[in-house]
């Protein structure tokens, strides 16, 4: 199965891109899923000094990381998206690389890893993201972002809090949820709605939500 130095399982995890993107309506082209796949082998390599990610098979990794990630494509709104505590990266390394014609800027407040990312930008040539290591409430950016992501950073309403000022006009939220915490959708400000999407991602049992805030 695996056909490299590093004992990776590379023809395991193209088919389960492959597969698990046909099964989600998605088609990207071959050259992004290798570039995907060169993602996911870096991720593994650190993760095994660095503990980047909790996954630790690697047959987990393409559903886990990748399908995961890539299940929000269709509602990510351009041009400038902002992936709050992007920890390893997650969901915008592989955004980024499906989407190269919009701006990502990948945030967290842990040096361990936004050093990994910053090395994944450079190794991946991803010229369409900007790493930057600060709290999501000390980040100054006067134009905001169209966008703004996360998949594992905070209680909802936190994360709306935090972030509120670097939301763009007419932009939207679009928050990774396994299980919906408690939530009162009255607390939004005038003009902003909520609704749910329900996520199917191969190769994953549990419940994935999307959770989107944006204009009515």
């Amino acid at each position: 199965m695996s056909r490299s130095s590093d004992n990776l399982p590379l023809d395991l995890w193209s088919a389960q891109l492959r597969d698990g993107l046909r099964e989600m309506g998605l088609s990207l082209d071959a050259v992004c899923r290798a570039r995907l796949l060169d993602y996911l082998a870096l991720l593994l390599k650190w993760s095994r000094a660095y503990n980047l990610t909790g996954v630790r098979d690697p047959k987990e990794m393409v559903s886990r990381h990748l399908l995961d990630s890539l299940s929000i494509l269709p509602w990510v709104h351009g041009p400038r998206v902002l992936d709050v505590g992007t920890g390893a990266g997650l969901p915008g390394i592989p955004l980024a690389l499906a989407r190269p014609d919009l701006a990502f800027t990948l945030l967290d407040a842990n040096g361990k890893k936004t050093r990994f990312v910053q090395q994944a930008v450079i190794e991946l040539e991803l010229d369409n993201v900007t790493v930057v290591q600060v709290r999501v409430e000390i980040l100054e950016d006067n134009a905001g972002f169209d966008t703004i992501t996360s998949r594992a950073f905070s209680e909802l309403q936190r994360m709306l809090e935090l972030s509120a000022h670097l939301r763009a006009s007419g932009g939207q939220w679009a928050v990774m949820k396994a299980g919906l915490d408690a939530f009162d959708p009255k607390i939004l400000v005038p003009g902003l709605q909520m609704r749910i999407e329900r996520l199917r991602v191969p190769g994953e049992p549990g419940q994935r939500n999307l959770v989107l805030i944006g204009p009515v």
